[in-house]
């Protein structure tokens, strides 16, 4: 579960990133996109957490894609937001495809070691 959290944390740093790299209040377009960007990759992640929707942070693929294609989608030179928005989605798309499960043995190793001494014969 280490990397929902590490989403989460991706999900707060772009929600503060247009503040820091100082978006123009006329590009109210890269504002909606890093916010709401954002908020979905938080609430991804958070509801990855439930058992019944464990792989829902799978569609953070689809927020990292479309944060890679928003920075390569503007005019060279890239200005640093845009910069951000392409390092952001890289590292979401890494983190979306580690299991929820990856800080434990695999699971019949787990079973192996759960069962009672006499089976292990």
């Amino acid at each position: 579960m280490w990397a929902r959290v590490v989403e989460v944390m991706l999900g707060c740093w772009l929600a503060v990133s247009p503040f820091i790299f100082r978006h123009s209040p006329d590009d109210r377009i890269l504002w909606f996109s890093d916010l709401l960007s954002a908020l979905v990759v938080m609430v991804l992640a958070l509801i990855s957490f439930w058992p019944p929707l464990r792989y829902a942070h799978i569609a953070n693929l689809a927020v990292g894609l479309w944060l890679i294609a928003l920075g390569f989608l503007a005019p060279y030179p890239t200005p640093p937001a845009l910069q951000n928005d392409i390092v952001v989605g890289l590292l979401l798309l890494i983190f979306a495809i580690v299991p929820n499960e990856a800080d434990q043995p695999p699971k019949s190793w787990r079973e192996f070691y759960t069962a009672r001494p006499a089976q292990r014969t």
